[in-house]
Parts: C-alpha cells; structure tokens; sequence
C-alpha cells in the first residue's frame, strides 16, 4: 500500500502525469455530483460548479506540492504539451457551442448536458498525454449525455450524477491503477 504514495520509480514513464489527472477526475466528478445535487432551476448550480472547479484546478494544476509528489518519473514531450494545451483550449469553444447555444432559450437541462458531451469530446485530445484510457472516459461522458438529449422524461439529476460518478470512477481507477495500466502499455525503454 506504501507504494501508491512514493514517488521512487527507476523507469521514466510516458504517462507522468496519469494520477494527477486521476485526482482532477475524483474532484472534479465529485464537483459535478455536489453541483447536480443541488442544482435547483438551473440544474447544475453554475455557483456550486464554478466554486468548485476553481478549488479542483489550483489542487491540480496550480499547486506545486500535489504535482511534484503524485507526478510520476518523466516529463510531457512535445506532442504531449502541445495535446495538452489544445485539449485545455478546445474545452470553452465546444461547451459554447454544444451547450450554449441553448442559454437563450433557459433550457439548462440542454445547456448542461451540451456542456458534458463537450467535456466527454475534449477528452479525445487527451489520448497522447494520459493513455488510451481517455478513449473510454470519452466515450462514456458523451455517450450518458446525448441520451439525456433523447429521453426527456428522465430528469437532468440521473445524468449529471452519472457522469460524476464516471469521471470519480476513472480517476481512482488511474490514482490507484496506474502501476498495472503503466507496466504494460507505458514505460519507456532505456536501452
């Protein structure tokens, strides 16, 4: 179990950052479930969202402790940089378009289900910085909200729940899983 909290590998990864992106999940899920859950007219409480978003990326991103002791062996390459910064990018263009479009009319049901298939396909640009796991997550949080999109009769609370869920679930599994998912797909060679 000690071994899930050191940072004390011999090999250089392709994947350094997987569980640091596997705690974002969990916060960001949990962000998601919380927001869902008291969501009131709007949904998902954009307050509750907002707040908690900001929280999720100054523990993830901003904060030199949690990436220096949960970043594994190795640095981002250059595909990988240049991935990660346009999957940062393409997120606010994609939820304006898949969900905003809808704010005029007050739907926020449709604006926040719009806003998670633009979270489920920005992921796909993450496929070369984090493994091809992102595939699946992409799938999965695009998948739950073109469904909501169909079956109205079932309320925002179910799908907004469930996608939080989805992403805690992929995280834990990339924070706790990541040795076994590393060992076969992701050390590099050194020789």
């Amino acid at each position: 179990m000690q071994k899930l909290f050191l940072n004390d590998y011999a090999k250089t990864v392709k994947y350094p950052l997987i569980r640091v992106i596997g705690i974002w999940l969990v916060l960001i899920g949990s962000v998601i479930t919380l927001a869902t859950l008291v969501g009131g007219r709007f949904e998902l409480n954009p307050f509750v969202f907002m707040g908690g978003y900001g929280i999720s990326l100054y523990i993830t991103e901003l904060n030199p402790y949690v990436k220096r002791k949960y970043s594994l062996k190795g640095e981002l390459n250059a595909l990988q940089k240049r991935m990660s910064k346009y999957g940062d990018i393409s997120l606010f263009p994609l939820m304006f378009i898949m969900g905003g479009s809808f704010i005029p009319s007050g739907d926020w049901r449709m604006v926040w289900l719009g806003t998670l298939i633009a979270t489920g396909i920005h992921f796909l640009l993450f496929i070369p910085v984090h493994g091809r796991v992102m595939l699946h997550l992409s799938v999965m949080c695009t998948i739950w909200p073109i469904t909501g999109m169909f079956f109205k009769e079932v309320p925002f609370l179910f799908f907004g729940v469930v996608d939080g869920l989805v992403k805690i679930g992929f995280g834990v599994y990339l924070f706790l899983r990541y040795d076994a998912y590393l060992t076969k797909r992701a050390f590099v060679d050194e020789g």
